[in-house]
């Protein structure tokens, strides 16, 4: 790019990836020599001006210089530019949290912000009380999950947040003015900055072991540190702020898969669920222990000055701080008495010590509503005698940090898979002589066996029977669940998810499991033995997952049936009020492409809010959606704001959960700035689709397109990936997926569990997640795109009866313009389409051995590719990728000339490692280590890949 290219706004940027990229020179020149310096500098200016020229004389001998390279010299260029992928994003973040400052201070606050959204709220004459009402009922919760595709090290995410937080000084400084002193702190800053880039050099990216589930749990628990404890009490301040007096529910807290999500995953079970607890609890209550040390330091108030109301003055009276210094401070008495007692539950939940003792450890609080009620005893006291500004700096954000995480953080929610719960009820109801082959009767008999037992308040484990391991791993991951709920609170763990819903009797089983341990108390339909006004509740909510296209079909017909169980309808008002139903982006789109995958989600959700409105008042439940979107777009990726919006209306209500995921929980939540902005968001979409969105009906000739556009993209995606001989050779041999299986970056397998073990070769064995991730890898991005451009088109070519072919075109606009739904798809396949590159991918296909395979895969999904950028066009009025988002267009032109090398070499030693490996060859452990730091630098140049 040209110095006359670049916006003025965008020279801090262009000024951050510069000194970046050039401690990262210095550092390689003085860690690795000139020689392999010079290197890097040669492949990377060829790749720039190839980038620039598109001179395929430049590309050639790009490609000869890298094909040269020996191992040794290829995995030294590959880590040059990975780290470079690493800093720029750095840079990048930055640039976001600066370009936010400046336009709020301009009044220009952009959609997604809250500012906007009341802004609007406003002009509709929505008034607070209305707002605050409806976060009463409300529930927000993004849910971190553990899959595959998170390719970062603790280690690196640390170094990377230190470089965050330097470039942000380094903001500071600069904002200051020009004086005699900022010279030298911008020096100082950049000797820091290389500090932590010589860190990074000396860092290994890729781990020695595969990556455990308590690995996992510590890579989460860092977002919580950096990001969340402090920013979600920021966040609800400047709500309550936009609310002015109305009290604002705590209806945003977080949610966790991670220790107890079993599905696929054989290393998750009783003991990680109780240790990813233990590790919860232990990191907020040695948050909540900070606050009250850091509140402490700020609440010196003497009572010989100000008075102190009765309850105040009982809570220091209470304190065993008998130190004279402090016999006149209230305040300080009563939080060193608060400090021990939370250091006493502190071991009691984690068995961990606290950091400050000013006296020994006293009786613990039995849950967060006693330390809540000390708090605000103490708000009280400071409000009645006129410290209301103190109040307002550090108290009200503890007292919030109390009511979101509590005792224990974030809610962990269980998930196994249904055809695991029908092998554990099946077992069950054999050995107690029950019923001898319940897997073989049929759905209806199913159903009344299991309503049978339900009802029945009776075990159906028999002492001193012997269980297979699975079923005494499932039955001891729900007994440690009764016990974590007793210890950490009720809220430790709520959800219950199910994956793989396909009938009603697999939801059943799994409140048959509760009943068998504990976790649901008395029959169905009755009360409790000895407590007849006790009527029966279940513990846990059954959530099901409908993930495929055929269950999302399924999934109004699946409730319908459920609901119909007598006594369920009650069970669930009694137990929980809302019924969660969740819906899975990435097997549908892995199995019918990405724009039946939406569309049927749409439908589902239309047709299940008719389902829960179609309940009887009197035993009606509310329906909260569960999103389970991915990183990628075919993985209901994409932006977060948008996405919300584009639900249909009438589902949202105030309510939604959605799972972050991958690469993108790093992007989102590793800088504390922009982890509010996306969580900003969240609060800001969830208002306004609640708030705003008219409840008119969809343009009835909108749904009838975009039916006929599902159905024909479905026929294509369908033909070329599962019906096109050869397919499945292609994508196995064309993307990096058998090497992407071999990293340690996931503690869940790459692909579905086979009889005897046998690696995958279907694509339908394969998980969605690594299949994504694959086709981000080779940079076709075919799951985001692929099917639709042959949809549209047939539908110009063929239009509906009496409309024209210009006609067609322009509805396709009128949908693009009018229709949330639509505009949000076809935005997000823009977005995909741009970070495809044709002439990459084809250097991939290359290592497709059956040239036959190769020429015909490789032509299809090129000539589809440009018939989907052609109905972009026709559609969005421009052949311009990203016109509407020039932040990210601009990103793309920056980045993408430093990512082609890692292109470029990853196919090269790929050639050369799966070579080796066919002649029975010694594979070199360097190149084999070039290909994974390769995926890395990839997914982390490209970024929402997982």
């Amino acid at each position: 790019m040209t110095q006359e290219k670049i916006r003025p706004e965008d020279l801090p940027l262009m000024e951050d990836i510069r000194l970046l990229g050039r401690l990262l020179g210095d550092v390689i020149r003085e860690q690795t020599g000139k020689t392999a310096f010079e290197l890097v500098e040669r492949v990377r200016q060829l790749s720039v001006a190839f980038r620039r020229h598109e001179d395929p004389r430049i590309d050639q001998k790009l490609k000869r210089m890298l094909r040269g390279l020996s191992d040794d010299q290829a995995v030294s260029v590959i880590r040059a530019f990975t780290y470079f992928s690493h800093l720029a994003n750095l840079a990048e973040d930055r640039h976001h949290v600066r370009r936010r400052i400046v336009h709020e201070r301009a009044g220009r606050a952009r959609s997604g912000s809250l500012a906007t959204a009341f802004k609007r709220l406003q002009e509709n004459g929505v008034t607070p009380r209305k707002v605050a009402k409806m976060l009463a009922t409300s529930q927000v919760v993004p849910v971190l999950t553990a899959h595959p595709t998170e390719v970062q090290r603790k280690s690196i995410l640390d170094a990377e947040r230190a470089i965050a937080l330097l470039l942000e000084e380094r903001d500071r400084i600069r904002d200051r003015g020009a004086d005699v002193l900022q010279e030298r702190d911008l020096h100082n800053n950049e000797m820091r900055l290389k500090a932590r880039v010589v860190q990074l050099w000396q860092t290994r990216l890729l781990r020695f072991t595969k990556l455990t589930v308590i690995d996992e749990i510590e890579n989460a628990l860092s977002y919580y540190q950096s990001t969340f404890l402090t920013e979600i009490p920021r966040l609800y301040a400047d709500l309550e702020e936009w609310l002015g007096k109305q009290p604002v529910h705590p209806f945003l807290k977080m949610g966790q898969w991670i220790g107890g999500d079993r599905d696929g995953n054989p290393n998750v079970n009783a003991d990680t669920l109780r240790e990813a607890l233990r590790r919860q609890s232990e990191m907020v209550l040695r948050h909540h222990l900070t606050s009250l040390h850091l509140l402490g330091a700020e609440l010196s108030m003497s009572a010989l000055l100000v008075p102190v109301g009765p309850d105040m003055q009982a809570l220091a009276d209470r304190s065993p701080d008998t130190d004279a210094h402090r016999a006149d401070e209230p305040y300080r008495r009563a939080l060193t008495g608060m400090y021990a007692r939370l250091a006493a539950t502190l071991k009691v939940l984690a068995h961990a010590d606290a950091a400050r003792h000013a006296v020994a450890p006293q009786d613990p609080y039995q849950h967060p509503g006693e330390l809540l009620r000390d708090l605000k005893t103490m708000r009280e006291s400071l409000i009645q005698n006129h410290a209301q500004e103190l109040v307002k700096e550090r108290l009200d954000r503890v007292i919030r940090a109390v009511e979101v995480f509590g005792f224990h953080l974030a809610s962990v929610d269980l998930r196994q898979s249904s055809d695991q719960h029908e092998a554990v009820v099946s077992e069950l109801l054999a050995i107690a002589g029950v019923q001898n082959d319940y897997s073989e009767l049929s759905e209806s008999e199913k159903v009344r066996l299991l309503t049978r037992l339900l009802k029945d308040p009776r075990a159906l484990t028999v002492p001193g029977a012997r269980y297979s391991d699975l079923t005494n791993k499932e039955l001891g991951v729900f007994r440690a669940t009764a016990q974590v709920r007793q210890v950490y609170g009720e809220q430790a763990v709520v959800q219950y998810i199910v994956s793989h819903t396909e009938t009603a009797s697999d939801l059943l089983e799994v409140y048959l499991l509760q009943k068998e341990t504990g976790l649901m108390r008395g029959p169905l339909g009755g009360t409790l033995a000895g407590h007849e006004d006790e009527p029966t509740r279940a513990a846990l909510m059954v959530v099901p997952l409908f993930e495929t296209i055929e269950d999302l079909q399924l999934a109004p017909q699946i409730m319908r049936e459920f609901f119909a169980v007598p006594g369920m309808l009650a069970l669930l008002r009694r137990s929980h009020v809302v019924q969660e139903v969740m819906l899975g982006y990435s097997d549908s789109n892995k199995d019918g492409g990405i724009f039946t995958s939406t569309w049927e989600l749409y439908r589902a959700e239309i047709a299940l809010v008719e389902v829960f409105n179609s309940l009887p008042k009197d035993k009606a439940v509310s329906m909260r959606l569960f999103h389970g979107r991915g990183g990628t777009v075919g993985r209901g990726g994409g932006p977060s704001y948008d996405a919300i919006l584009a639900q249909p209306p009438g589902t949202v209500q105030g309510r939604i959960r959605l799972t972050e995921q991958g690469e993108v929980i790093g992007s989102k939540y590793a800088n504390p700035d922009i982890g509010r902005r996306n969580l900003e968001t969240l609060v800001a979409a969830t208002l306004e689709a609640t708030l705003l969105q008219a409840p008119d009906m969809v343009n009835p000739q909108f749904l009838e397109v975009a039916q006929r556009l599902s159905d024909d993209s479905f026929v294509a995606y369908r033909s070329l990936v599962y019906e096109t001989p050869g397919f499945a050779q292609y994508f196995f041999e064309s993307t990096p997926i058998r090497e992407i299986a071999q990293l340690n970056i996931g503690s869940r397998p790459a692909a579905r569990p086979k009889a005897g073990g046998a690696a995958a070769q279907r694509i339908e064995d394969l998980r969605a997640i690594p299949w994504g991730f694959s086709w981000g890898q080779c940079r076709l991005t075919l799951p985001g795109w692929l099917g639709f451009g042959v949809a549209v088109d047939k539908f110009l070519n063929h239009p509906p009866k009496g409309v024209s072919r210009e006609q067609a075109v322009n509805l396709l606009k009128r949908m693009y313009e009018e229709w949330p739904f639509f505009k949000a798809l076809i935005s997000n396949m823009d977005m995909v389409m741009a970070k495809s590159d044709l002439a990459l991918a084809s250097r991939y296909a290359s290592l497709v051995e059956n040239r036959k395979i190769r020429e015909t895969v490789f032509k299809e999904i090129e000539r589809q590719w440009h018939q989907t950028h052609e109905a972009l066009t026709l559609i969005t009025g421009t052949p311009d990728f990203l016109a509407t988002n020039p932040a990210l267009a601009r990103s793309i032109q920056h980045r993408f000339p430093y990512i082609d090398p890692l292109h470029h070499l990853q196919v090269e030693l790929i050639r050369r490692f799966r070579k080796a490996a066919d002649d029975h060859e010694e594979v070199g452990e360097r190149g084999k280590r070039g290909i994974h730091i390769a995926i890395n630098g990839i997914a982390a140049g490209v970024r929402n890949t997982g």
